[in-house]
Formats: structure tokens, sequence, C-alpha cells
């Protein structure tokens, strides 16, 4: 089975914060998120004890989709490093990058 997205998560989250606030029983709770989701009652209660600390829904970012890029060499070379150095992974490198760049060109957006 694939592992959940971040957005899976946050919406997941949202919803078991939503549904412990309308349910008395964690059990009817946990039932419900397990088939609104298509997970197992066990995966459902860990959603739901993480939502019983939540202070604020989750917010939802994009869904991130692949993006097959042709670099040279050198540049992926460069990218690995400073990736590695920061601690980020590659694509979030990637991504800060290209959000840097677009807003210089077209403004915050």
């Amino acid at each position: 089975m694939a592992r959940a997205t971040d957005v899976q998560k946050a919406e997941r989250l949202n919803l078991a914060r939503t549904l412990l606030q309308e349910h008395d029983h964690l059990l009817d709770a946990a039932e419900r998120l397990a088939g609104s989701c298509s997970i197992s009652r066990h995966q459902a209660y860990r959603y739901l004890e993480h939502a019983k600390r939540l202070t604020a829904p989750v917010p939802v970012g994009d869904a991130k989709v692949a993006v097959l890029l042709k670099l040279s060499r050198s540049l992926v070379q460069r990218l690995r490093m400073s990736a590695a150095s920061t601690g980020l992974t590659m694509s979030e490198t990637v991504s800060r990058a290209l959000v840097a760049a677009l807003n210089r060109v077209e403004g915050p957006g």
C-alpha cells in the first residue's frame, strides 16, 4: 500500500479533528474516518490521536507532481551539494529556487 501524501495527511487530520468534535465516542469517529479515507481502523486511531493535540486545522498545501527536467551534469552536482549542505531534499531545493526566481520575474504571487 502506498504511503499517504502530505496533502492526504493534512486532509485526514482535519477530518479527524472535525469527527472528534462531532462524535462522543472515539470508536464512532475511528470507524467513520476509516471508511471515509479507505484506511484501517488502527490508522484512523493514529490520526485521531494526533488530531486531539491540534489547536487549529492543518493547512493543506498543493499536491506535488513529478516533472521530468534535463539539467547539465554540473548543475545536478551543484544541486546535490546544495541539498546535502542544507539538509533539504533536491526537490525542495529546486522548488525554493524556482519560487525565488519566479517572484523576481513576476512578483510575489
